[in-house]
């Protein structure tokens, strides 16, 4: 990304939170942001998220070539979109002002790595992150493409969707603590099993996601002491609940926690709650959706709405006041953060040739309307 980027007019900076910033200036400083991010999940796919920020470099090389832009237009790769630690879209919450310090100073890692640790030796200081929020100073717009991630437009033959806006989430890590004893000798109605217990817990995330309409996820499971001759005595698990309501995602996160304190009961062991993130549903601004329609309608024929289930960089942004929209691309079988994850080419370049479009309509926008800062 580095050598492509040396080949444009662009100046490049990395910023207090690890977010890396191309600009191309213009003949305004009201500029026109297009994100994405290059980490990746453990054995991920090879969209999420290059595609958004490939896709926003061709850009940033078209208009170029075309001499100096009406508004400043700046790439951004948004630092751990992915949550390494649990707290996803760590880069962009910084810059929207909405990073928890706290929670973000007692993240650890399953080898014991502490998230402060692991920033400092990639030259970052926790404590400077929120600084990061300068570079937002002149945003007009926000635009991000990427991958549906899921099967929706698949099934429904469509290559792109605009995005309306984001889930709410609420992700936590739970811990059962029970005994740990011999797997041979103890019978099974002594025994304090932690995972029993977890493995109970996963059953109910499921039930409650399928009741409420949403989806829940159990990613994660650590026993101790993790041997096939011991029950298991300590276990955590990871849940990640979602839904496009707000109240949806709160009442299967009550369902979920009064069920883990009767199964706790019942299979004699404890159990504690940690939240690790989460984020109200986002909307997209209005204005940005209307354009972002007109584009997808110029290049594929017909422009399909719907709401994402991931959440993204983009929602971090509308967050701190900048009108932003997203746009998505056809995932094949709606596989992702798996090395199967793909897209056709024909819809890879339908989708770059959107996000042009919607780039160029959005400077057209602001031009007209005297757009400033945070607004189209």
């Amino acid at each position: 990304m580095c050598d492509k980027l040396r080949e444009l007019p662009v100046d490049v900076e990395t910023d207090e939170a690890g977010n890396q910033w191309a600009t191309l200036p213009g003949r305004s400083e009201t500029s026109v942001l297009i994100g994405g991010h290059l980490d990746s999940v453990p054995n991920g796919g090879w969209l999420d998220g290059s595609l958004n920020l490939l896709a926003g470099l061709e850009i940033l090389r078209r208009l170029a070539l075309e001499g100096t832009p009406e508004l400043t237009i700046r790439l951004v790769d948004w630092a751990d979109e992915e949550g390494s630690f649990g707290h996803s879209l760590l880069g962009s919450s910084a810059a929207s002002g909405h990073l928890d310090m706290e929670r973000a100073r007692g993240l650890v890692w399953g080898d014991g790595q502490g998230l402060v640790e692991v920033l400092a030796s990639n030259g970052v200081t926790l404590e400077a992150m929120p600084d990061s929020a300068r570079q937002l100073a002149h945003a007009a717009a926000y635009l991000e493409l990427h991958i549906e991630q899921g099967p929706v437009l698949e099934t429904l033959g469509l290559p792109l969707a605009v995005v309306l806006g984001t889930f709410a989430v609420e992700r936590h890590a739970v811990r059962f603590r029970g005994q740990a004893a011999h797997a041979g000798s103890t019978p099974m109605d002594q025994r304090q099993d932690a995972f029993a217990a977890a493995a109970r817990l996963a059953l109910e995330v499921r039930r409650s996601a399928v009741t409420h309409g949403g989806v829940g996820t159990v990613g994660r499971v650590v026993t101790e002491p993790g041997i096939a001759t011991a029950v298991v005595g300590g276990c955590q698990l990871t849940v990640d609940q979602r839904h496009v309501e707000a109240n949806g995602v709160a009442a299967m996160l009550d369902e979920v926690k009064r069920a883990s304190a009767v199964i706790a009961g019942e299979e004699r062991v404890s159990v504690e709650w940690e939240r690790l993130w989460s984020i109200h549903p986002i909307g997209f601004d209005a204005d940005l959706i209307g354009l972002a329609e007109m584009a997808v309608r110029e290049v594929a024929g017909t422009a399909y709405l719907m709401s994402s289930g991931p959440v993204h960089d983009a929602a971090e942004i509308a967050r701190a006041g900048v009108p932003s929209v997203m746009l998505f691309v056809q995932s094949l079988r709606g596989l992702s953060h798996t090395k199967e994850e793909d897209t056709r080419v024909e819809d890879i370049e339908l989708s770059v040739r959107a996000l042009d479009r919607l780039t160029a309509l959005t400077i057209e926008t602001c031009r007209a309307t005297g757009g400033g800062s945070g607004s189209v």
